[in-house]
Formats: C-alpha cells, sequence, structure tokens
C-alpha cells in the first residue's frame, strides 16, 4: 500500500495529538541509538570516579615526594576529565535533546521549570567537584544525579 505525505502526517498529528508526550524529547540521531539509562549510569560512574579522586588527592595532600606529587596532579586531572564529562552529558545530550521547553504560562510550564532546576543542580554540583577536594562535593552531586535520574525512570523510545 502506498500512502502519501499527506496521510502519513495525519496520523502523526492525530497520534501527538493523542498523547503530546511523543514530542517532549527527541534524538539528535535515529532513536534507539542512545539510552537515557544508560546515560544515567555513565554519571554515576563518573561520580565514583569524581569519589575515588577526592579520596586520593586528601591522601596524597601534604606529599612532597615525586611520585606523590605526581599521583596528586594525575588524580586532580582525572577528577576534572569526570566532573567535565558529566557537564557535558547533561549539557549536550539531556538539555540539548531531552528537555523541551514549555512557554511560560502554558501547561506542564512548572514541570519544566522544575526540570530544568535539576539538571542545572548537577552542573553545579560538578562544577563545585572540579574546585574542591572536599568530600561534600561528591555528596551534592550524587544527590543532583539521583534528582535528575527521577526524569527519566519511565521514559522509553
Amino acid at each position: 500500500m502506498r500512502y502519501t505525505i499527506g496521510v502519513v502526517l495525519m496520523v502523526l498529528g492525530a497520534a501527538v495529538a493523542i498523547n503530546p508526550s511523543l514530542v517532549l524529547s527527541h534524538c539528535q540521531v535515529p532513536c534507539g541509538i542512545y539510552d537515557d539509562a544508560a546515560r544515567v549510569a555513565q554519571l554515576q560512574e563518573d561520580a565514583t570516579t569524581i569519589e575515588k579522586a577526592i579520596t586520593n588527592i586528601r591522601d596524597l595532600a601534604g606529599k612532597t615526594d615525586a611520585k606523590s606529587v605526581n599521583q596528586l596532579i594525575r588524580w586532580t586531572t582525572t577528577k576534572e576529565d569526570h566532573a567535565s564529562h558529566v557537564i557535558a552529558v547533561v549539557s549536550e545530550y539531556f538539555l540539548t535533546q531531552k528537555v523541551a521547553d514549555v512557554a511560560p504560562g502554558a501547561t506542564g510550564y512548572d514541570g519544566y521549570l522544575k526540570k530544568l532546576g535539576d539538571h542545572h543542580k548537577v552542573l553545579r554540583a560538578a562544577m563545585k567537584c572540579k574546585q574542591d577536594a572536599d568530600p561534600a562535593t561528591i555528596t551534592a552531586l550524587r544527590t543532583a544525579i539521583d534528582g535528575l535520574a527521577q526524569h527519566y525512570a519511565t521514559h522509553s523510545h
């Protein structure tokens, strides 16, 4: 059977009218390649690596032998890299592909603001992890990632 573009667009329009969540987010590449749960797992893995780096940085702090200084620099670089990865995933995957904007006053606007706030908390917490080796920064990052993850628990392609 051959379908015209008009018929296909009418069917898609009807589907969206019945279930508007179909267009709330869209991947930059065909659906099925990316997986929200996998991205959240990556963020959690980054947080674990940052935590290990913070622990090692604190253990090495104050040591002046060449090996310790070298390891301190390597752990600091690792912490920076993983915090930067968190920022990139939240910015380039979640915010650009998964968070559809909602006009002020429109249905869902408050939920949109909550979602933006939860993503922003992860970005800020990752930035704080880059700036400091305080264990409280990793606790805040893990809490923020958990808040972001709640928005994607039921997402499927």
